[in-house]
């Protein structure tokens, strides 16, 4: 007997060492994972900050559009933060705070006053004070995520609602101040039901072992997890203190999915379902996330909503009983709607195009791990209202190409501000928000027409004039083994032209012609300086546009003629943060003189031509002619690309539209892209393009018969802006009579 008694207290004490160095391996496995960084957390993507001052030119109907892409309430007075209210003198907002890269800004109650579409006065509600700035909060736009796929906002437990804590408690937990990390009680019924069922059903966890079990373990359910889940509560209350457990819990516990994207902590869930941040959230919305918990898709509320309605009034009920709300409360609360967003503004690829660009751009800077994991916040130069309206743009004109080539039809757009070469908006499908090939960046097409600014550019560096006569006439050279007989688009000549209505018109036999004087390779010295493109061709089929870029590429070109000659590489990113608000990088405007700031002026007056009169003439029958706006229009061979680009004193679009197997669309630049172009221009506040004119520039009235300058008072003498150094010395007069007979021999030749 003694003998079967030394076995049994040997194997107990065997059993008692390996208990004990079990005890501590999962002892070390919690402390080292607990006491590190707990989660890998996504780099989080936000567009520019809208910015209010006094002076501003912004109508009250895009300050609220940008309140409701924010998730703002309209509520009478704005007394909550997240909230505005209008009256037809003024507008309330109650602002909501924001760690930007230059601090902190906190919640305000403003008052906006405006006069027509300008900003007349900002006052701060709080100290009665006028203000000249105010900035709203920047919508997040993107996450650049981990394999697993999981995200979160990381919450402090000072910045929860007391409501919520004392809710989730009071509903999961409410032993949590008093209990080891496992409820005796609870697993003595569980274990009970769990005999008397003959499965495993019910677990009786405390907020500890859930966070055990989804923090360190898998969702498996058997005796043996069950009974490691229940060491590791006890060892991690043991180590960390009640509060630091909540606030993982807080952060930790998954509360839906949204596509591959696992939804986890209240922070996020409360901007994945109600759009607003946890301080915003009502009794109602709290009651719905803590009854989630129990099971987020079974309690979905966007896919179930009567059962998950009545599982927030079981949760409010609770509240009830448990005295954190009041009888009248609770059925005031039990009788709203559930509040849930029909559809989260929380996108992990809601701009795929220019998420892409954003990734292309911090690649050089940052690893990609680096990028997925360690939280960092990453300010960008979108501007979700430009976004909007070039997605919109495109969806309404693509219903409106109706012939049998329509299916087949691609585009891209790029919206960049035309002096800091910031860009505000990517478009790269015909389906905006498909994540796909990335036409905007990647697909290299012919840019026709639009490399013609950069031929009269050379012209203009060289001496000639706006009324510069250029013959056009057919040409017909060598190249290489072929022959070049390039045509116009309507298959005629059209004598002696201006120059500056060879490009309002678009005519290319005059084009080649000029090129091939002021010579094929200086001007893809020109193209090069403009765009940084290392592939030009210093071939004469240059000069009409047979080179390929993307449409980003052609957008950074124009950029360099919108800012007056300075180049500045196209900029998405702002700033960079880490998790804790700390400056890693910025990315401040840098940029270069490449051009003459007058033969820039002339150009620009030569573009505004070809919206005036030109090829793109039909963009002033449907916008002010007073905006002065400027481009060019451009289709490549066999109608196989449509371009168009151009710019105003504020925003610059580069718009392409074309096919991806590069058969003809049947589509001019002006008959395809141009539409696009003027639906998404219209949609945006517009600022007249004043270009600096120099001492160095001055208007003369020049005779068309003879490129002469003239007498304002002569028949037919416009006002052309001229160099002074290319002045041309002879000048003619009506009054004398000299110049008749070239400005009839101009006419005749005309006709």
């Amino acid at each position: 007997m003694n003998k079967y008694l030394n076995y049994a207290l040997k194997i107990m004490i065997m059993c008692v060492v390996i208990f004990i160095g079990w005890a501590i391996y999962l002892d070390v496995q919690v402390v080292e994972k607990f006491s590190g960084k707990k989660w890998s957390v996504p780099a989080k993507v936000y567009a520019r900050p809208f910015e209010l001052f006094i002076g501003g030119q912004i109508a009250r109907e895009s300050v609220v559009d940008e309140l409701k892409r924010l998730g703002y309430r309209e509520e009478y007075l704005a007394r909550d933060a997240g909230t505005y209210h209008i009256s037809p003198s003024r507008m309330i907002i109650y602002t909501r705070g924001f760690q930007f890269w230059d601090g902190r800004e906190k919640a305000n109650r403003i008052e906006i006053s405006f006069q027509g579409q300008y900003i007349q006065n900002i006052v701060n509600l709080r100290s009665n004070k006028s203000v000249d700035l105010v900035r709203l909060e920047p919508m997040m736009i993107g996450g650049i995520y981990p394999q697993h796929q999981e995200d979160r906002v990381l919450v402090s437990i000072d910045k929860v609602p007391p409501l919520l804590i004392d809710t989730l408690i009071a509903v999961e937990d409410r032993n949590f101040a008093h209990h080891w990390g496992v409820s005796l009680r609870g697993t003595l019924r569980a274990l009970f039901v769990n005999v008397t069922s003959g499965k495993l059903a019910q677990g009786g966890s405390t907020l500890t072992q859930q966070l055990v079990k989804n923090f360190y373990l898998t969702s498996e359910r058997t005796l043996s997890r069950k009974a490691q889940e229940a060491v590791m509560a006890f060892l991690l209350e043991l180590h960390f203190s009640k509060q630091e457990i909540l606030e993982a819990y807080l952060n930790e516990v998954y509360l839906g999915q949204q596509g591959n994207h696992a939804i986890h902590g209240f922070g996020l869930a409360s901007q994945f379902y109600f759009g607003r941040p946890l301080a915003e959230l009502k009794p109602q919305h709290i009651a719905l996330l803590v009854g989630m918990v129990k099971g987020p898709s079974t309690y979905n509320p966007r896919r179930h909503p009567e059962r998950s309605q009545r599982r927030r009034d079981q949760v409010l009920q609770i509240m009830q009983e448990q005295n954190l709300i009041a009888m009248d409360d609770y059925e005031k609360y039990k009788n709203r709607s559930l509040g849930v967003l029909a559809e989260s503004r929380y996108r992990a690829s809601r701009y795929p195009a220019f998420m892409q660009l954003v990734k292309k751009q911090l690649a050089s800077d940052y690893k990609e791990e680096n990028l997925q994991t360690e939280g960092l916040r990453i300010f960008t130069t979108m501007d979700p209202a430009a976004q909007q309206a070039a997605e919109e743009s495109v969806v309404a004109m693509f219903k409106q190409f109706t012939s049998g080539k329509s299916k087949e039809l691609q585009t891209s757009v790029v919206v960049t501000q035309p002096q800091n070469g910031e860009v505000l908006a990517v478009v790269s499908d015909r389906n905006p928000r498909y994540p796909g090939y990335n036409r905007a960046l990647d697909a290299q097409r012919q840019i026709g027409s639009v490399v013609k600014p950069f031929v009269y550019l050379t012209a203009l560096e060289r001496g000639y004039t706006l009324a510069s006569p250029i013959e056009d006439y057919p040409i017909d050279i060598k190249s290489g083994k072929d022959r070049w007989r390039p045509q116009n688009f309507d298959k005629q000549s059209h004598g002696i032209v201006w120059l500056k209505d060879a490009l309002a018109y678009s005519y290319n036999l005059a084009t080649a012609r000029l090129g091939l004087e002021v010579g094929v390779r200086h001007v893809a010295e020109t193209l090069y300086k403009a765009s940084h493109h290392d592939k030009i061709p210093e071939v004469a089929s240059l000069l009409l546009g047979a080179v390929e870029m993307s449409a980003y590429e052609v957008a950074g070109a124009y950029q360099t003629i919108a800012s007056g000659g300075f180049k500045s590489d196209l900029r998405v990113i702002r700033e960079v943060l880490d998790a804790y608000g700390r400056q890693l990088n910025r990315y401040p405007l840098q940029s270069k003189q490449v051009f003459d700031q007058d033969d820039v002026y002339l150009l620009s007056s030569a573009m505004q031509d070809v919206v005036r009169f030109g090829t793109a003439r039909r963009i002033n029958n449907i916008m002010p002619e007073s905006l002065n706006l400027a481009g060019k229009t451009g289709t490549s061979d066999d109608l196989r690309d449509s371009w168009f680009v151009g710019f105003s004193g504020n925003y610059l679009a580069a718009v392409w539209v074309g096919r991806d197997d590069n058969k003809s669309t049947g589509l001019t630049g002006s008959s395809g892209a141009l539409p696009i172009w003027i639906e998404l221009m219209r949609k945006l506040p517009q600022q007249p393009l004043l270009p600096t004119l120099s001492d160095n520039i001055i208007y003369n009235w020049v005779d068309p018969g003879t490129s002469l300058i003239t007498d304002a008072d002569c028949p037919g003498a416009i006002a052309i802006p001229m160099r002074v150094d290319t002045m041309p010395e002879e000048r003619t007069s009506c009054h004398s009579g000299s110049g008749a007979p070239g400005w009839i021999e101009r006419m005749l030749k005309r006709f």
